[in-house]
């Protein structure tokens, strides 16, 4: 099958609607397939073929969508970059990923020629938003090209995407997904929620496996998907009023910005009856505070790039528990394992592993992370957590983020949730930190909420009245903002350099 498929059965199934919605524009799905076609016939003219490398490096717009479908048409691969990716990172995956055309912004054009010069595969630049010389016009290809197309009929297995990680550690790998592997994912979300198809609000980047995953589904299902180019709070409060969308699909920072808004009272919200949350930990409080100021429920999910994304999520129909990820979707498998690969009963933590036919193919060019990452059948995700009785899973650390301290193993997130309890703070993260005597030790960053103030020792005493002294931070460092990649997910990696 063919991923450029589902836009295709979309109006075979849907007939012409208005399938996006885009800064006050709106695009019919036969609007947004006639532009497809015609960018895919342009792309065979300058010489893409099946199996090439295409990068899309810019920020959300309907252009974004239009690529994607186009490359699959012809069989082409797409390569999504995170346009706020240093050029260090962009160079290496101009590189690895043996591209031979980008489709960009002019916003990125010296981050783009830079990495050109350095990636000779690179034949053309393609820009969205204007003519510019050395470059071809997005635009101008697709004017003049012919509508006709034959789209090539791929194998399930062939490649579709090439998603590189965000490079929490490490330089970006590119995680290989194959065109069943995007369809089943996709088909998963479609069973796991069923649903009438409801019109989605998101900001969710198009370069990252959770927004792709999302723009998919709205392919699937014949939704109506308003697209922001990126997230501003009042934009989104501001199309929620006007759109009345039913569905938002988020990520925990953009939720925290809610709640942090002044101008939130002046907006109707009534309309989203989903809000869903993805990408890095929900944390309890965000949680409850958000059901407090806004009536709503957040529903969160929880997924991996090298599983499509969208993994496991809270039922919308039925009990939502706050603090856990859910219920695995349809047609994934899921289990707990020890440090010895037995599966643990509900309650004991260990290691969660899945299974399904939306895993990857593995790590582009990268054979022994591959091994290690994708072991008889299962992905090793490094997340450790635990089932309750129910069969819902509480993801409670990340394998590579646990703190050893006097060869005991500490969760951060335990400490996180006693320090987010805290009514100055805004959002926190707590990294291990080297220690003479015990090996590593605790340190808190904290962000606190507009206006407020708060001591070290303040905060060190919050934590001692929860938690025992052993697992109290010896040190807390305010700052203004936590790193974070482009989907909010915090860069503990960097807070580690800070030490």
């Amino acid at each position: 099958m063919n991923m450029a498929q589902l836009a295709e059965d979309n109006i075979k199934k849907f007939g012409e609607h208005v399938s996006l919605v885009f800064e006050d524009q709106e695009f019919t799905n036969v609007q947004m397939d006639r532009a497809a076609r015609k960018l895919a016939n342009a792309l065979r003219g300058i010489g893409v073929k099946r199996g090439d490398r295409v990068i899309v490096q810019c920020s959300n717009s309907p252009e974004v969508l239009q690529s994607f479908q186009a490359v699959w048409k012809i069989g082409a691969v797409i390569v999504p970059i995170n346009f706020l990716m240093g050029e260090e990172e962009t160079t290496h995956i101009y590189q690895d990923s043996g591209a031979v055309v980008v489709i960009g912004s002019s916003d990125f054009l010296d981050k783009m020629e830079s990495a050109r010069s350095k990636a000779p595969g690179v034949k053309d630049l393609v820009l969205v938003d204007k003519e510019m010389p050395g470059t071809l016009y997005f635009h101008k290809l697709v004017e003049e090209a012919y509508e006709d197309v034959e789209m090539v009929d791929t194998d399930d297995d062939e490649l579709a995407i090439l998603i590189y990680t965000a490079g929490t550690t490490g330089k970006p790998k590119g995680v290989m997904l194959s065109h069943y592997a995007l369809y089943t994912n996709c088909k998963a979300q479609e069973e796991t929620f069923n649903m009438e198809p409801l019109p989605v609000l998101t900001s969710l980047p198009l370069c990252h496996s959770y927004g792709i995953a999302t723009m998919n589904t709205c392919y699937l299902m014949g939704v109506r998907l308003i697209l922001m180019r990126w997230f501003q709070v009042e934009d989104f409060f501001g199309l929620i009023e006007k759109h009345r969308p039913v569905v938002t699909a988020a990520v925990p920072t953009m939720y925290i910005l809610m709640l942090m808004s002044p101008e939130a009272d002046k907006y109707d919200l009534s309309s989203i009856k989903y809000w869903i949350s993805g990408s890095a930990p929900l944390s309890l409080d965000t949680a409850r505070a958000f059901k407090e100021k806004f009536g709503a429920t957040i529903y969160e999910g929880w997924g991996l790039t090298e599983a499509g994304a969208n993994n496991a999520v809270n039922p919308v129909d039925g009990p939502v528990k706050t603090g856990s990820i859910g219920l695995p979707m349809k047609g994934t498998e899921v289990r707990i394992l020890d440090e010895d690969d037995n599966e643990v009963p509900p309650g004991k933590e260990g290691e969660i592993v899945m299974r399904g036919p939306m895993l990857m193919k593995g790590y582009w060019n990268l054979p022994e992370e591959t091994a290690e990452a994708l072991k008889d059948g299962w992905l090793r995700t490094g997340d450790i957590g635990y089932r309750d009785e129910d069969g819902y899973i509480f993801i409670t650390e990340r394998k590579k983020d646990m703190i050893i301290k006097a060869g005991e193993n500490i969760f951060p997130r335990e400490v996180e949730e006693v320090i987010m309890a805290h009514p100055k703070v805004a959002e926190c993260a707590v990294v291990g930190v080297e220690d003479e005597v015990y090996g590593e030790d605790i340190k808190a960053f904290v962000v606190l909420g507009p206006g407020a103030q708060c001591t070290e020792e303040e905060m060190i005493e919050h934590c001692r009245k929860s938690l025992t002294r052993f697992k109290t931070p010896i040190a807390v460092e305010f700052i203004e903002s936590l790193p974070k990649n482009i989907l909010g997910k915090i860069l503990k990696k960097e807070l580690r350099k800070l030490g």
